[in-house]
Parts: C-alpha cells; structure tokens; sequence
C-alpha cells in the first residue's frame, strides 16, 4: 500500500516529468512545498532505524552495493521498520563517507581502521548514501541523511581518538575552530568539539547539508545535537550554560539550513525534511545551546527525537512540547549503558524493549527511534511497531532504562535537570524505618481492556543491596502489596493488573523497623503470559 506523502511526492515528480518546466519552483510553490512537507511529517513510522553508516569502515569486503546492504539494510525490508537515519560517519566533524566535496572523506586504514573500504567503495561508484537512497525507493523505506552535530569520539588520549584525529584535515589545520586542546581541556566536554560560535564552523555545517540534499535523493535531514550536546568554547572552558546570543547563533544556522531544505525541496518538485535528536528537556536544551522552542515555534523542524544517553523528562513532557507546534516526536531508545553487568543486562532483553516501546507509544510518542541497535535480523524490528501485538507477549518495565547516564566526552552536567527516576544498582535509594522512598515507572497497557480471554501473570519484584531484609512495607498507587517469595535476590509481590495504571505508576517501600537501614538498588516489573514467546 503506497503512503499518501509518497504519493503526493511521486505525484509532483511526474508532472516535472510531463511538463518539463525549466524551473520546478514555477510548478511547485512555497506554499504547496510547505503542505506537502507538513503531510510527508505525519507519514507513519512504526521504527527509525539509526545506522551510525561504519559498514564500510568495519564490516564491507568488497565494493558492492548488496555486500553494503547486507551487513544492516537488506533484512529491514518487510519489518516495521518505515525509516531509516543513515549517517555517513561524521566522527569528527567534516569526515564522511559519501562522497563529498565540501568535507573530507574517512580514508584513513590506520590501526583499528585498516579493514576501511570507503576510498574503493567510491572509487568503484559505490556511494553508501546513494546505495542507501535506492534501497529506500525499492522498499517504500524513508532514507533521511543523520549529521552528527559535533562527534567527539576522537577526544581520546588512546585507542582510536589519536587516529581518528590525525585523519581529520579540517581539526589539525584549524585547532583554534575547537574548544580545547589534549592540555588544556574544558570543563565540561569532548576537547575536539568544534566551537560554532566560530562562523566558519556554522557555514561548513550548512555546506555539508546543502551538498547532501543537492546531490542526494534522501526524504530528509536529521541534525544529531545529541552526538554530542557540546557546541560553545566558551560555556564549555567557563562550566556556565549558554548563552542567549550562542542561542541565537545556533538558531541562525537551523534557519538557514531550513531555508536549503526548502530551495532544494523546491528544484527536485518534492520536500526534504528536517528533523532534531535534541535533549528531552526544554531548559538543558537552552542551557547547552539549543533554543528548541523557538525552532518548533519558527517551524524550522518537522520532526524531533528527544533524549540519548542520558534521559531527562518523562516523555509526556517532550509529546506535550511536539503537540503543542503540531510536531511528531520520536524518543531515542538508546541501549543500556548502567555499569552494573547483570541489571545492565536484563535492560537489554527483547522483553525490555517490548516494555519500552509500550511506555513510549502510550505516552503519544508517533513512533520509536533505536539508537546503536544494529542486528536487523532481532526480533524487535518485526514486532516493536505493533503495539496490540507486544501487549500480548511477555514484556519488563523498568524504573530507569538509562540510570544516571552521561554523554560520551561529558556535557553540561544534566543532573539538576533530571525528572525522572534513575534507580539502578549504581544509583541506589537509601531507606530506614524513618525514611520510606517513592520511586515511579511507565507502563503502556490498560491490562483490564485488553481483548484477551487470559490475564498475565505481573509481579512487581524489588531489589535491595542484602538479602531481603525483613520487615518492607510495598504499596503500588497507594495500595499495600503482600510480599510473596524471594526470586534470586528480589523480593517479588503478586500484582493484580487491576493495580496497575496505564502510564505512571508510584512505588513506595518502607521498612517497619524503625532503626534499619538498607539501599533499595533496582525496580522491575514483570509481565508473563502463559506460552507466550
């Protein structure tokens, strides 16, 4: 079935076809490009699949277009994946894997890199971002071109950041455009982040997306602010947030690259899309340098991802923000990254992102984003788009996905903007008799409606730093649970799904005895249906 913003976009291709003006935009104007772009935001998409594009750096043995594809693309056709952000490398900033004139192309077999393919890949007429636009075409797939804003994996004394730098033409000529140096590093981030309150920064930014949409089929532009959240010297050497006029440069630049979007929307007669993997907090956007309130409200983005690594707000907060400027929202399902091995790793289990994925929809989130989730065959990708169908399987709520969480190379510390729980083992309650603690988790389902003739079995399991301690008092919503068994260290309690609302959910434990003391490290609730898979 062909989607209607794909028809709309076919639709005017074919008459710059049949008519043959000498202008497209004398057949397509502002306005009508606007309505269709407005349309082409609301097409559904089930799952964003975000490629970090490190197939020809790692993975490719050859030069061909399916040997490409078939590390991460070809097994997407026919799963609930509807778009995929292809990011041709951008670690640092200016390197890249398509082929590029205004940047630099990631050439470099040094060390870690020495299996790299790109420069025979192009060499060969296999353009990654080219290959991947076709392959989009083919299979009613959305192919946006992800740009990540200001990469720092090349900060790193060791391993791969001296080489990934010493490949980067544009840092070793120009160290100055940063904002620190190996000996002198900021206060907060990556020492190799590019200052865009340097204008020659602001204007390559801009060069690299024009050339893209210029040369480039892609439905679409993603600016990954989130990649990483480190933009001005001077906030970043002072430890201050930013301010008002580095909030003005970076909007200045969105809205030049909004206005490329629109001109080279205009000549190819269809819309290329914007789109933001921004902060999930308003006031930490600001505070970094990213007015994302008045991008919403100018109409300079036409969809937005929230959050990454560390998360900050529940996400009715960023659907509230989205709704009120008319604005899809996606949240970042970023993989696990707290340090304890094992809860890390039950975060991880098809059954956690089931639950995820429940929380997120339920909130009004228009689809998923899956960041660093890369093994196209996992079962997530065939069943995360359809949220009916993953009530009904046996899935795990946690009160913190991410924990604590931190930006890779460090960002304005986010802590006093954090809302949300971010219990885990390494981030533990502390309880006594005197002090009982409250902590809340999502759910996604309203387990009472369900058109199902079973019930599943949910228990609401709690974990302390000992044994179970005797004497804990647990009350979901107000309403004291019975504690059951000791399930390998946690405490479970029989839940009847009646207790459970859908969306939030307050836990609190306290201990009877008056002068105990204990840490409550981790939350987590089960959902079981019999023979479920």
């Amino acid at each position: 079935m062909i989607r209607l913003p794909l028809m709309i976009a076919t639709l005017f291709a074919l008459l710059v076809i049949e008519i043959g003006p000498t202008r497209a935009d004398e057949l397509l104007s502002l306005d009508q490009l606007r309505a269709a772009r407005k349309e082409a935001a609301r097409r559904e998409r089930r799952i964003i699949f975000n490629n970090d594009g490190n197939e020809p750096i790692y993975l490719c043995r050859d030069t061909t277009p399916e040997g490409l594809l078939s590390h991460r693309t070809t097994p997407l056709a026919d799963t609930h994946v509807d778009t995929i952000f292809y990011c041709t490398w951008s670690s640092g900033f200016g390197m890249f894997t398509h082929d590029t004139k205004v940047g630099h192309v990631f050439k470099t077999k040094e060390d870690l890199f020495s299996k790299n393919m790109i420069d025979k890949m192009l060499a060969a007429g296999t353009d990654p971002l080219k290959v991947m636009a076709d392959f989009g075409k083919q299979n009613d797939i959305e192919i946006f071109w992800s740009f990540r804003m200001n990469d720092t994996h090349d900060a790193g004394l060791s391993g791969y950041g001296p080489v990934m730098l010493r490949a980067n033409p544009l840092k070793l000529e120009h160290p100055d455009w940063l904002i620190g140096t190996p000996k002198q590093r900021p206060k907060f981030g990556g020492w190799s982040a590019v200052d865009y309150g340097r204008p020659e920064i602001r204007e390559l930014a801009i060069q690299y997306v024009e050339e893209v949409c210029q040369n480039y089929d892609v439905n679409g532009i993603e600016l990954d602010f989130f990649r990483h959240p480190v933009f001005f010297k001077r906030a970043a050497q002072s430890g201050t947030p930013c301010t008002e006029e580095e909030r003005t440069l970076m909007t200045e630049m969105v809205r030049r690259i909004r206005k490329v979007t629109e001109e080279e929307g205009q000549k190819r007669g269809s819309p290329i899309l914007l789109t933001v993997r921004v902060p999930d907090s308003v006031p930490y956007g600001r505070d970094s340098g990213l007015d994302i309130e008045t991008w919403l409200s100018e109409g300079l983005i036409d969809m937005m991802t929230v959050s990454g690594y560390y998360r900050l707000s529940p996400w009715e907060d960023s659907v509230a923000l989205g709704n009120k400027y008319d604005v899809p929202v996606y949240p970042s399902l970023d993989e696990s990254r707290v340090r304890d091995p094992a809860a890390k790793k039950a975060r991880m289990t098809v059954e956690a992102y089931r639950g995820r994925a429940l929380a997120a929809r339920s909130a009004g989130m228009a689809g998923l984003n899956l960041f660093n989730s890369f093994n196209p065959h996992a079962a997530i990708w065939r069943e995360l788009g359809d949220s009916e169908l993953i009530a009904k399987k046996d899935h795990d709520y946690f009160a913190s996905i991410r924990g604590v969480g931190s930006a890779a190379g460090g960002a304005l510390p986010h802590r006093g903007y954090q809302k949300v729980a971010t219990l885990n083992p390494k981030a533990p309650l502390k309880l006594s008799g005197k002090d009982p603690a409250t902590v809340s988790f999502y759910t996604g389902v309203d387990y009472q409606k369900l058109d199902t003739t079973e019930s599943p079995e949910i228990k609401l399991l709690l974990q302390f730093d000992q044994e179970v301690p005797k004497g804990v008092r647990a009350e979901l919503n107000g309403t004291k649970l019975e504690p059951s068994t000791a399930e390998e260290g946690w405490l479970a309690c029989a839940v009847d799904p009646a207790q459970l609302k859908r969306n939030k959910n307050e836990v609190t434990v306290a201990l009877l005895d008056k002068d105990a003391s204990v840490k409550w490290t981790d939350l987590r609730c089960t959902v079981r249906w019999n023979d479920a898979p």
